[in-house]
């Protein structure tokens, strides 16, 4: 099959959109398939085989993050000569009904090419979604099927816009993110390294963080070094100040080479998002990389998160359960072992193999029911599934 792949967030913009189409298009060519990835300018790109760039990114602050969104005075007609050059028998959005290249690739899509959609964003609610709810409704009427990453993401769309949707998550690339690759070495000095891998918008509740760190470093005598990857830009001036005793490393933004070292670098990693996230990939490259992992037990985050059987999943804007947390997992080794152990095991579920041989189901239109099917899905221990009924 002629496969496009539409999104407005792509390298070397990181984030989770940015890692699903990107392994996607990977594992589809691996099965054979003709893949375009339609994205934006972001400057200085280098020219990439089965990339096509059309307009020019900007970032917008929204949902308590910044996301990309395409300008261009002729994104429309550019649109359409890509898709009259590619001749695509499928169209594959991501956030399809985001303005404007996903929502002019839904409104603009050949009448001859099968139009997927993934939703990946998570909220209790959208401003644009609420004032323009019957114009995007009929745009996603283009739709022949729609994924959510999660049931979170799954239910924001279906509250503006209504329909049916598949379940199909996030993955994880279980040979780049691996306990086998090597820690930074300047950076394994006998401290405990508490990392955090993201962008410091608000919704990351960074702050939280920061404010746990601060009260571990009261109660023991360790040495703690807190490792920031992501961009920390000016942001990273406004977030509470930690003990001199605390280290604090801002590693910015890594190239893909260096960030599973420094997953496989820390001993603990935390996700201290309040909400809106609807799902967390890092969650996945912390397991896989074999470390343990504390994560704010939101909607988003419990699709991946079994509390006390693969991390420990605490109350948002918590320091002090994020505190406590950090403490039982360095003073009990069992509880580690168990939480390594587990983690291993979740990641084999989502490996991206096995996502996108689902999406290749979508695709071949062979039953959205059977990539559905909850024996196709992620499965997390039962307790945990009654927990979050």
């Amino acid at each position: 099959m002629r496969i496009a792949l539409v999104t407005q967030s792509y390298y070397p913009r990181p984030g989770g959109v940015t890692e699903h189409v990107h392994h996607s298009a990977r594992e589809l060519r691996r099965l054979g398939h003709e893949v375009t990835v339609v994205t934006s300018r972001f400057g200085g790109d280098a020219p990439e085989p089965g990339v096509v760039r059309i307009g020019r990114n900007i970032l917008v602050p929204f949902n308590g993050a910044w996301v990309n969104v395409t300008v261009g005075t002729r994104l429309a007609r550019d649109l359409e000569r890509v898709f009259d050059a590619i001749q695509p028998d499928v169209i594959h959005a991501h956030c399809p009904l985001a303005p404007t290249l996903p929502l002019l690739t839904l409104l603009g899509a050949p009448k001859n090419a099968r139009v997927i959609g993934t939703f990946h964003e998570a909220a209790d609610r959208n401003f644009i979604y609420w004032t323009s709810k019957g114009m995007l409704a009929r745009a996603a009427r283009r739709l022949d099927t729609r994924i959510a990453v999660s049931h979170a993401a799954r239910s924001l769309a279906r509250k503006y816009v209504g329909g049916d949707y598949v379940i199909v998550p996030n993955g994880v690339d279980c040979e780049r993110f691996s306990p086998a690759r090597p820690a930074i070495p300047e950076l394994r000095d006998g401290a405990l390294n508490i990392l955090y891998v993201g962008r410091l918008d608000q919704r990351k509740g960074v702050k939280y963080l920061f404010r746990a760190v601060g009260l571990v470093a009261k109660t023991t005598r360790r040495r703690i070094r807190l490792i920031v990857v992501g961009n920390d830009g000016f942001r990273g001036r406004f977030l509470p100040r930690l003990p001199r005793t605390v280290d604090v490393h801002f590693a910015g933004v890594v190239g893909r080479d260096l960030l599973p070292r420094y997953f496989t670098t820390g001993d603990i990693f935390c996700a201290p998002a309040v909400d809106r996230e609807s799902f967390g990939i890092v969650l996945l490259e912390a397991m896989a990389s074999g470390i343990p992992v504390i994560g704010s037990s939101i909607p988003g985050y419990l699709t991946v998160l079994a509390d006390r059987w693969n991390s420990l999943a605490v109350s948002p804007q918590d320091p002090t359960a994020i505190a406590r947390g950090i403490l039982e997992i360095v003073e009990d080794a069992a509880l580690r072992a168990r939480l390594r152990e587990n983690g291993l095991r979740t990641v084999r579920r989502y490996r991206w193999e096995r996502i996108v041989a689902r999406l290749e189901r979508i695709y071949e239109n062979r039953g959205a029911d059977e990539a559905s099917h909850p024996n196709a899905e992620p499965v997390l221990p039962t307790s945990v599934q009654v927990q979050k009924a």
